[in-house]
């Protein structure tokens, strides 16, 4: 039996077909962890998105993003590829059409979600991870990012994260305390109920 469980498998198969998670959050409140865990318990594929970002410690192209430069960015978005594009700390980000598939899950930033909502699927299940600003540091300090890094990302987050600007999500999930699994584990029981009642 592959790693996901039983149930995990069941499920798959019924209700994956043209469905998609979409996690989206402020910087380290866990939605990178949580797709890699969907894909690691449950067998989704976590849709890759492109980034004219440099890549960080430990990180592959193909796997965590398709690193691209800004030339390359600028001429796929000219080309109508992309479902959305965002710029987060002068950088570029962007989901392409290509990777928008059956059982995958895909994470975004506020103005992605925004995107997504206005494109109207029934078949995205979204999903907002919470954690508090002094978690999130705590966070992005073990990961190694510099200092001047997380000062920029919070205070941006404050701004595109604020409870009155950000879109609505079919659920929010607190990250603070919980394990990387359980937080998992919920979306994921989350995703099925939710693909359930909208047959």
């Amino acid at each position: 039996m592959p790693v996901f469980s039983i149930f995990g498998a069941i499920c798959n198969k019924k209700y994956h077909n043209n469905n998609m998670i979409l996690l989206v959050g402020a910087s380290a409140s866990g939605k990178t962890e949580v797709a890699k865990m969907l894909m690691k318990k449950y067998g989704i594929v976590k849709a890759i998105t492109h980034t004219t970002r440099e890549k960080r410690l430990g990180e592959k192209n193909a796997v965590d993003y398709f690193f691209v430069s800004k030339e390359e960015f600028l001429k796929m978005k000219g080309n109508d590829m992309f479902v959305e594009t965002t710029v987060y700390n002068n950088n570029f980000y962007g989901t392409s059409k290509a990777e928008i598939n059956d059982g995958k899950v895909v994470v975004v930033d506020a103005s992605g979600l925004k995107a997504f909502n206005d494109f109207g699927s029934s078949r995205v299940v979204t999903f907002l991870l919470e954690a508090k600003e002094s978690t999130r540091r705590h966070r992005m300090q073990g990961r190694g990012d510099p200092e001047e890094k997380i000062k920029e990302r919070l205070k941006n987050d404050r701004v595109s994260f604020n409870k009155e600007k950000i879109d609505k999500t079919d659920f929010v999930i607190d990250t603070d305390d919980d394990s990387i699994e359980d937080i998992t584990d919920d979306v994921y029981k989350k995703y099925i109920d939710t693909l359930k009642k909208r047959k």
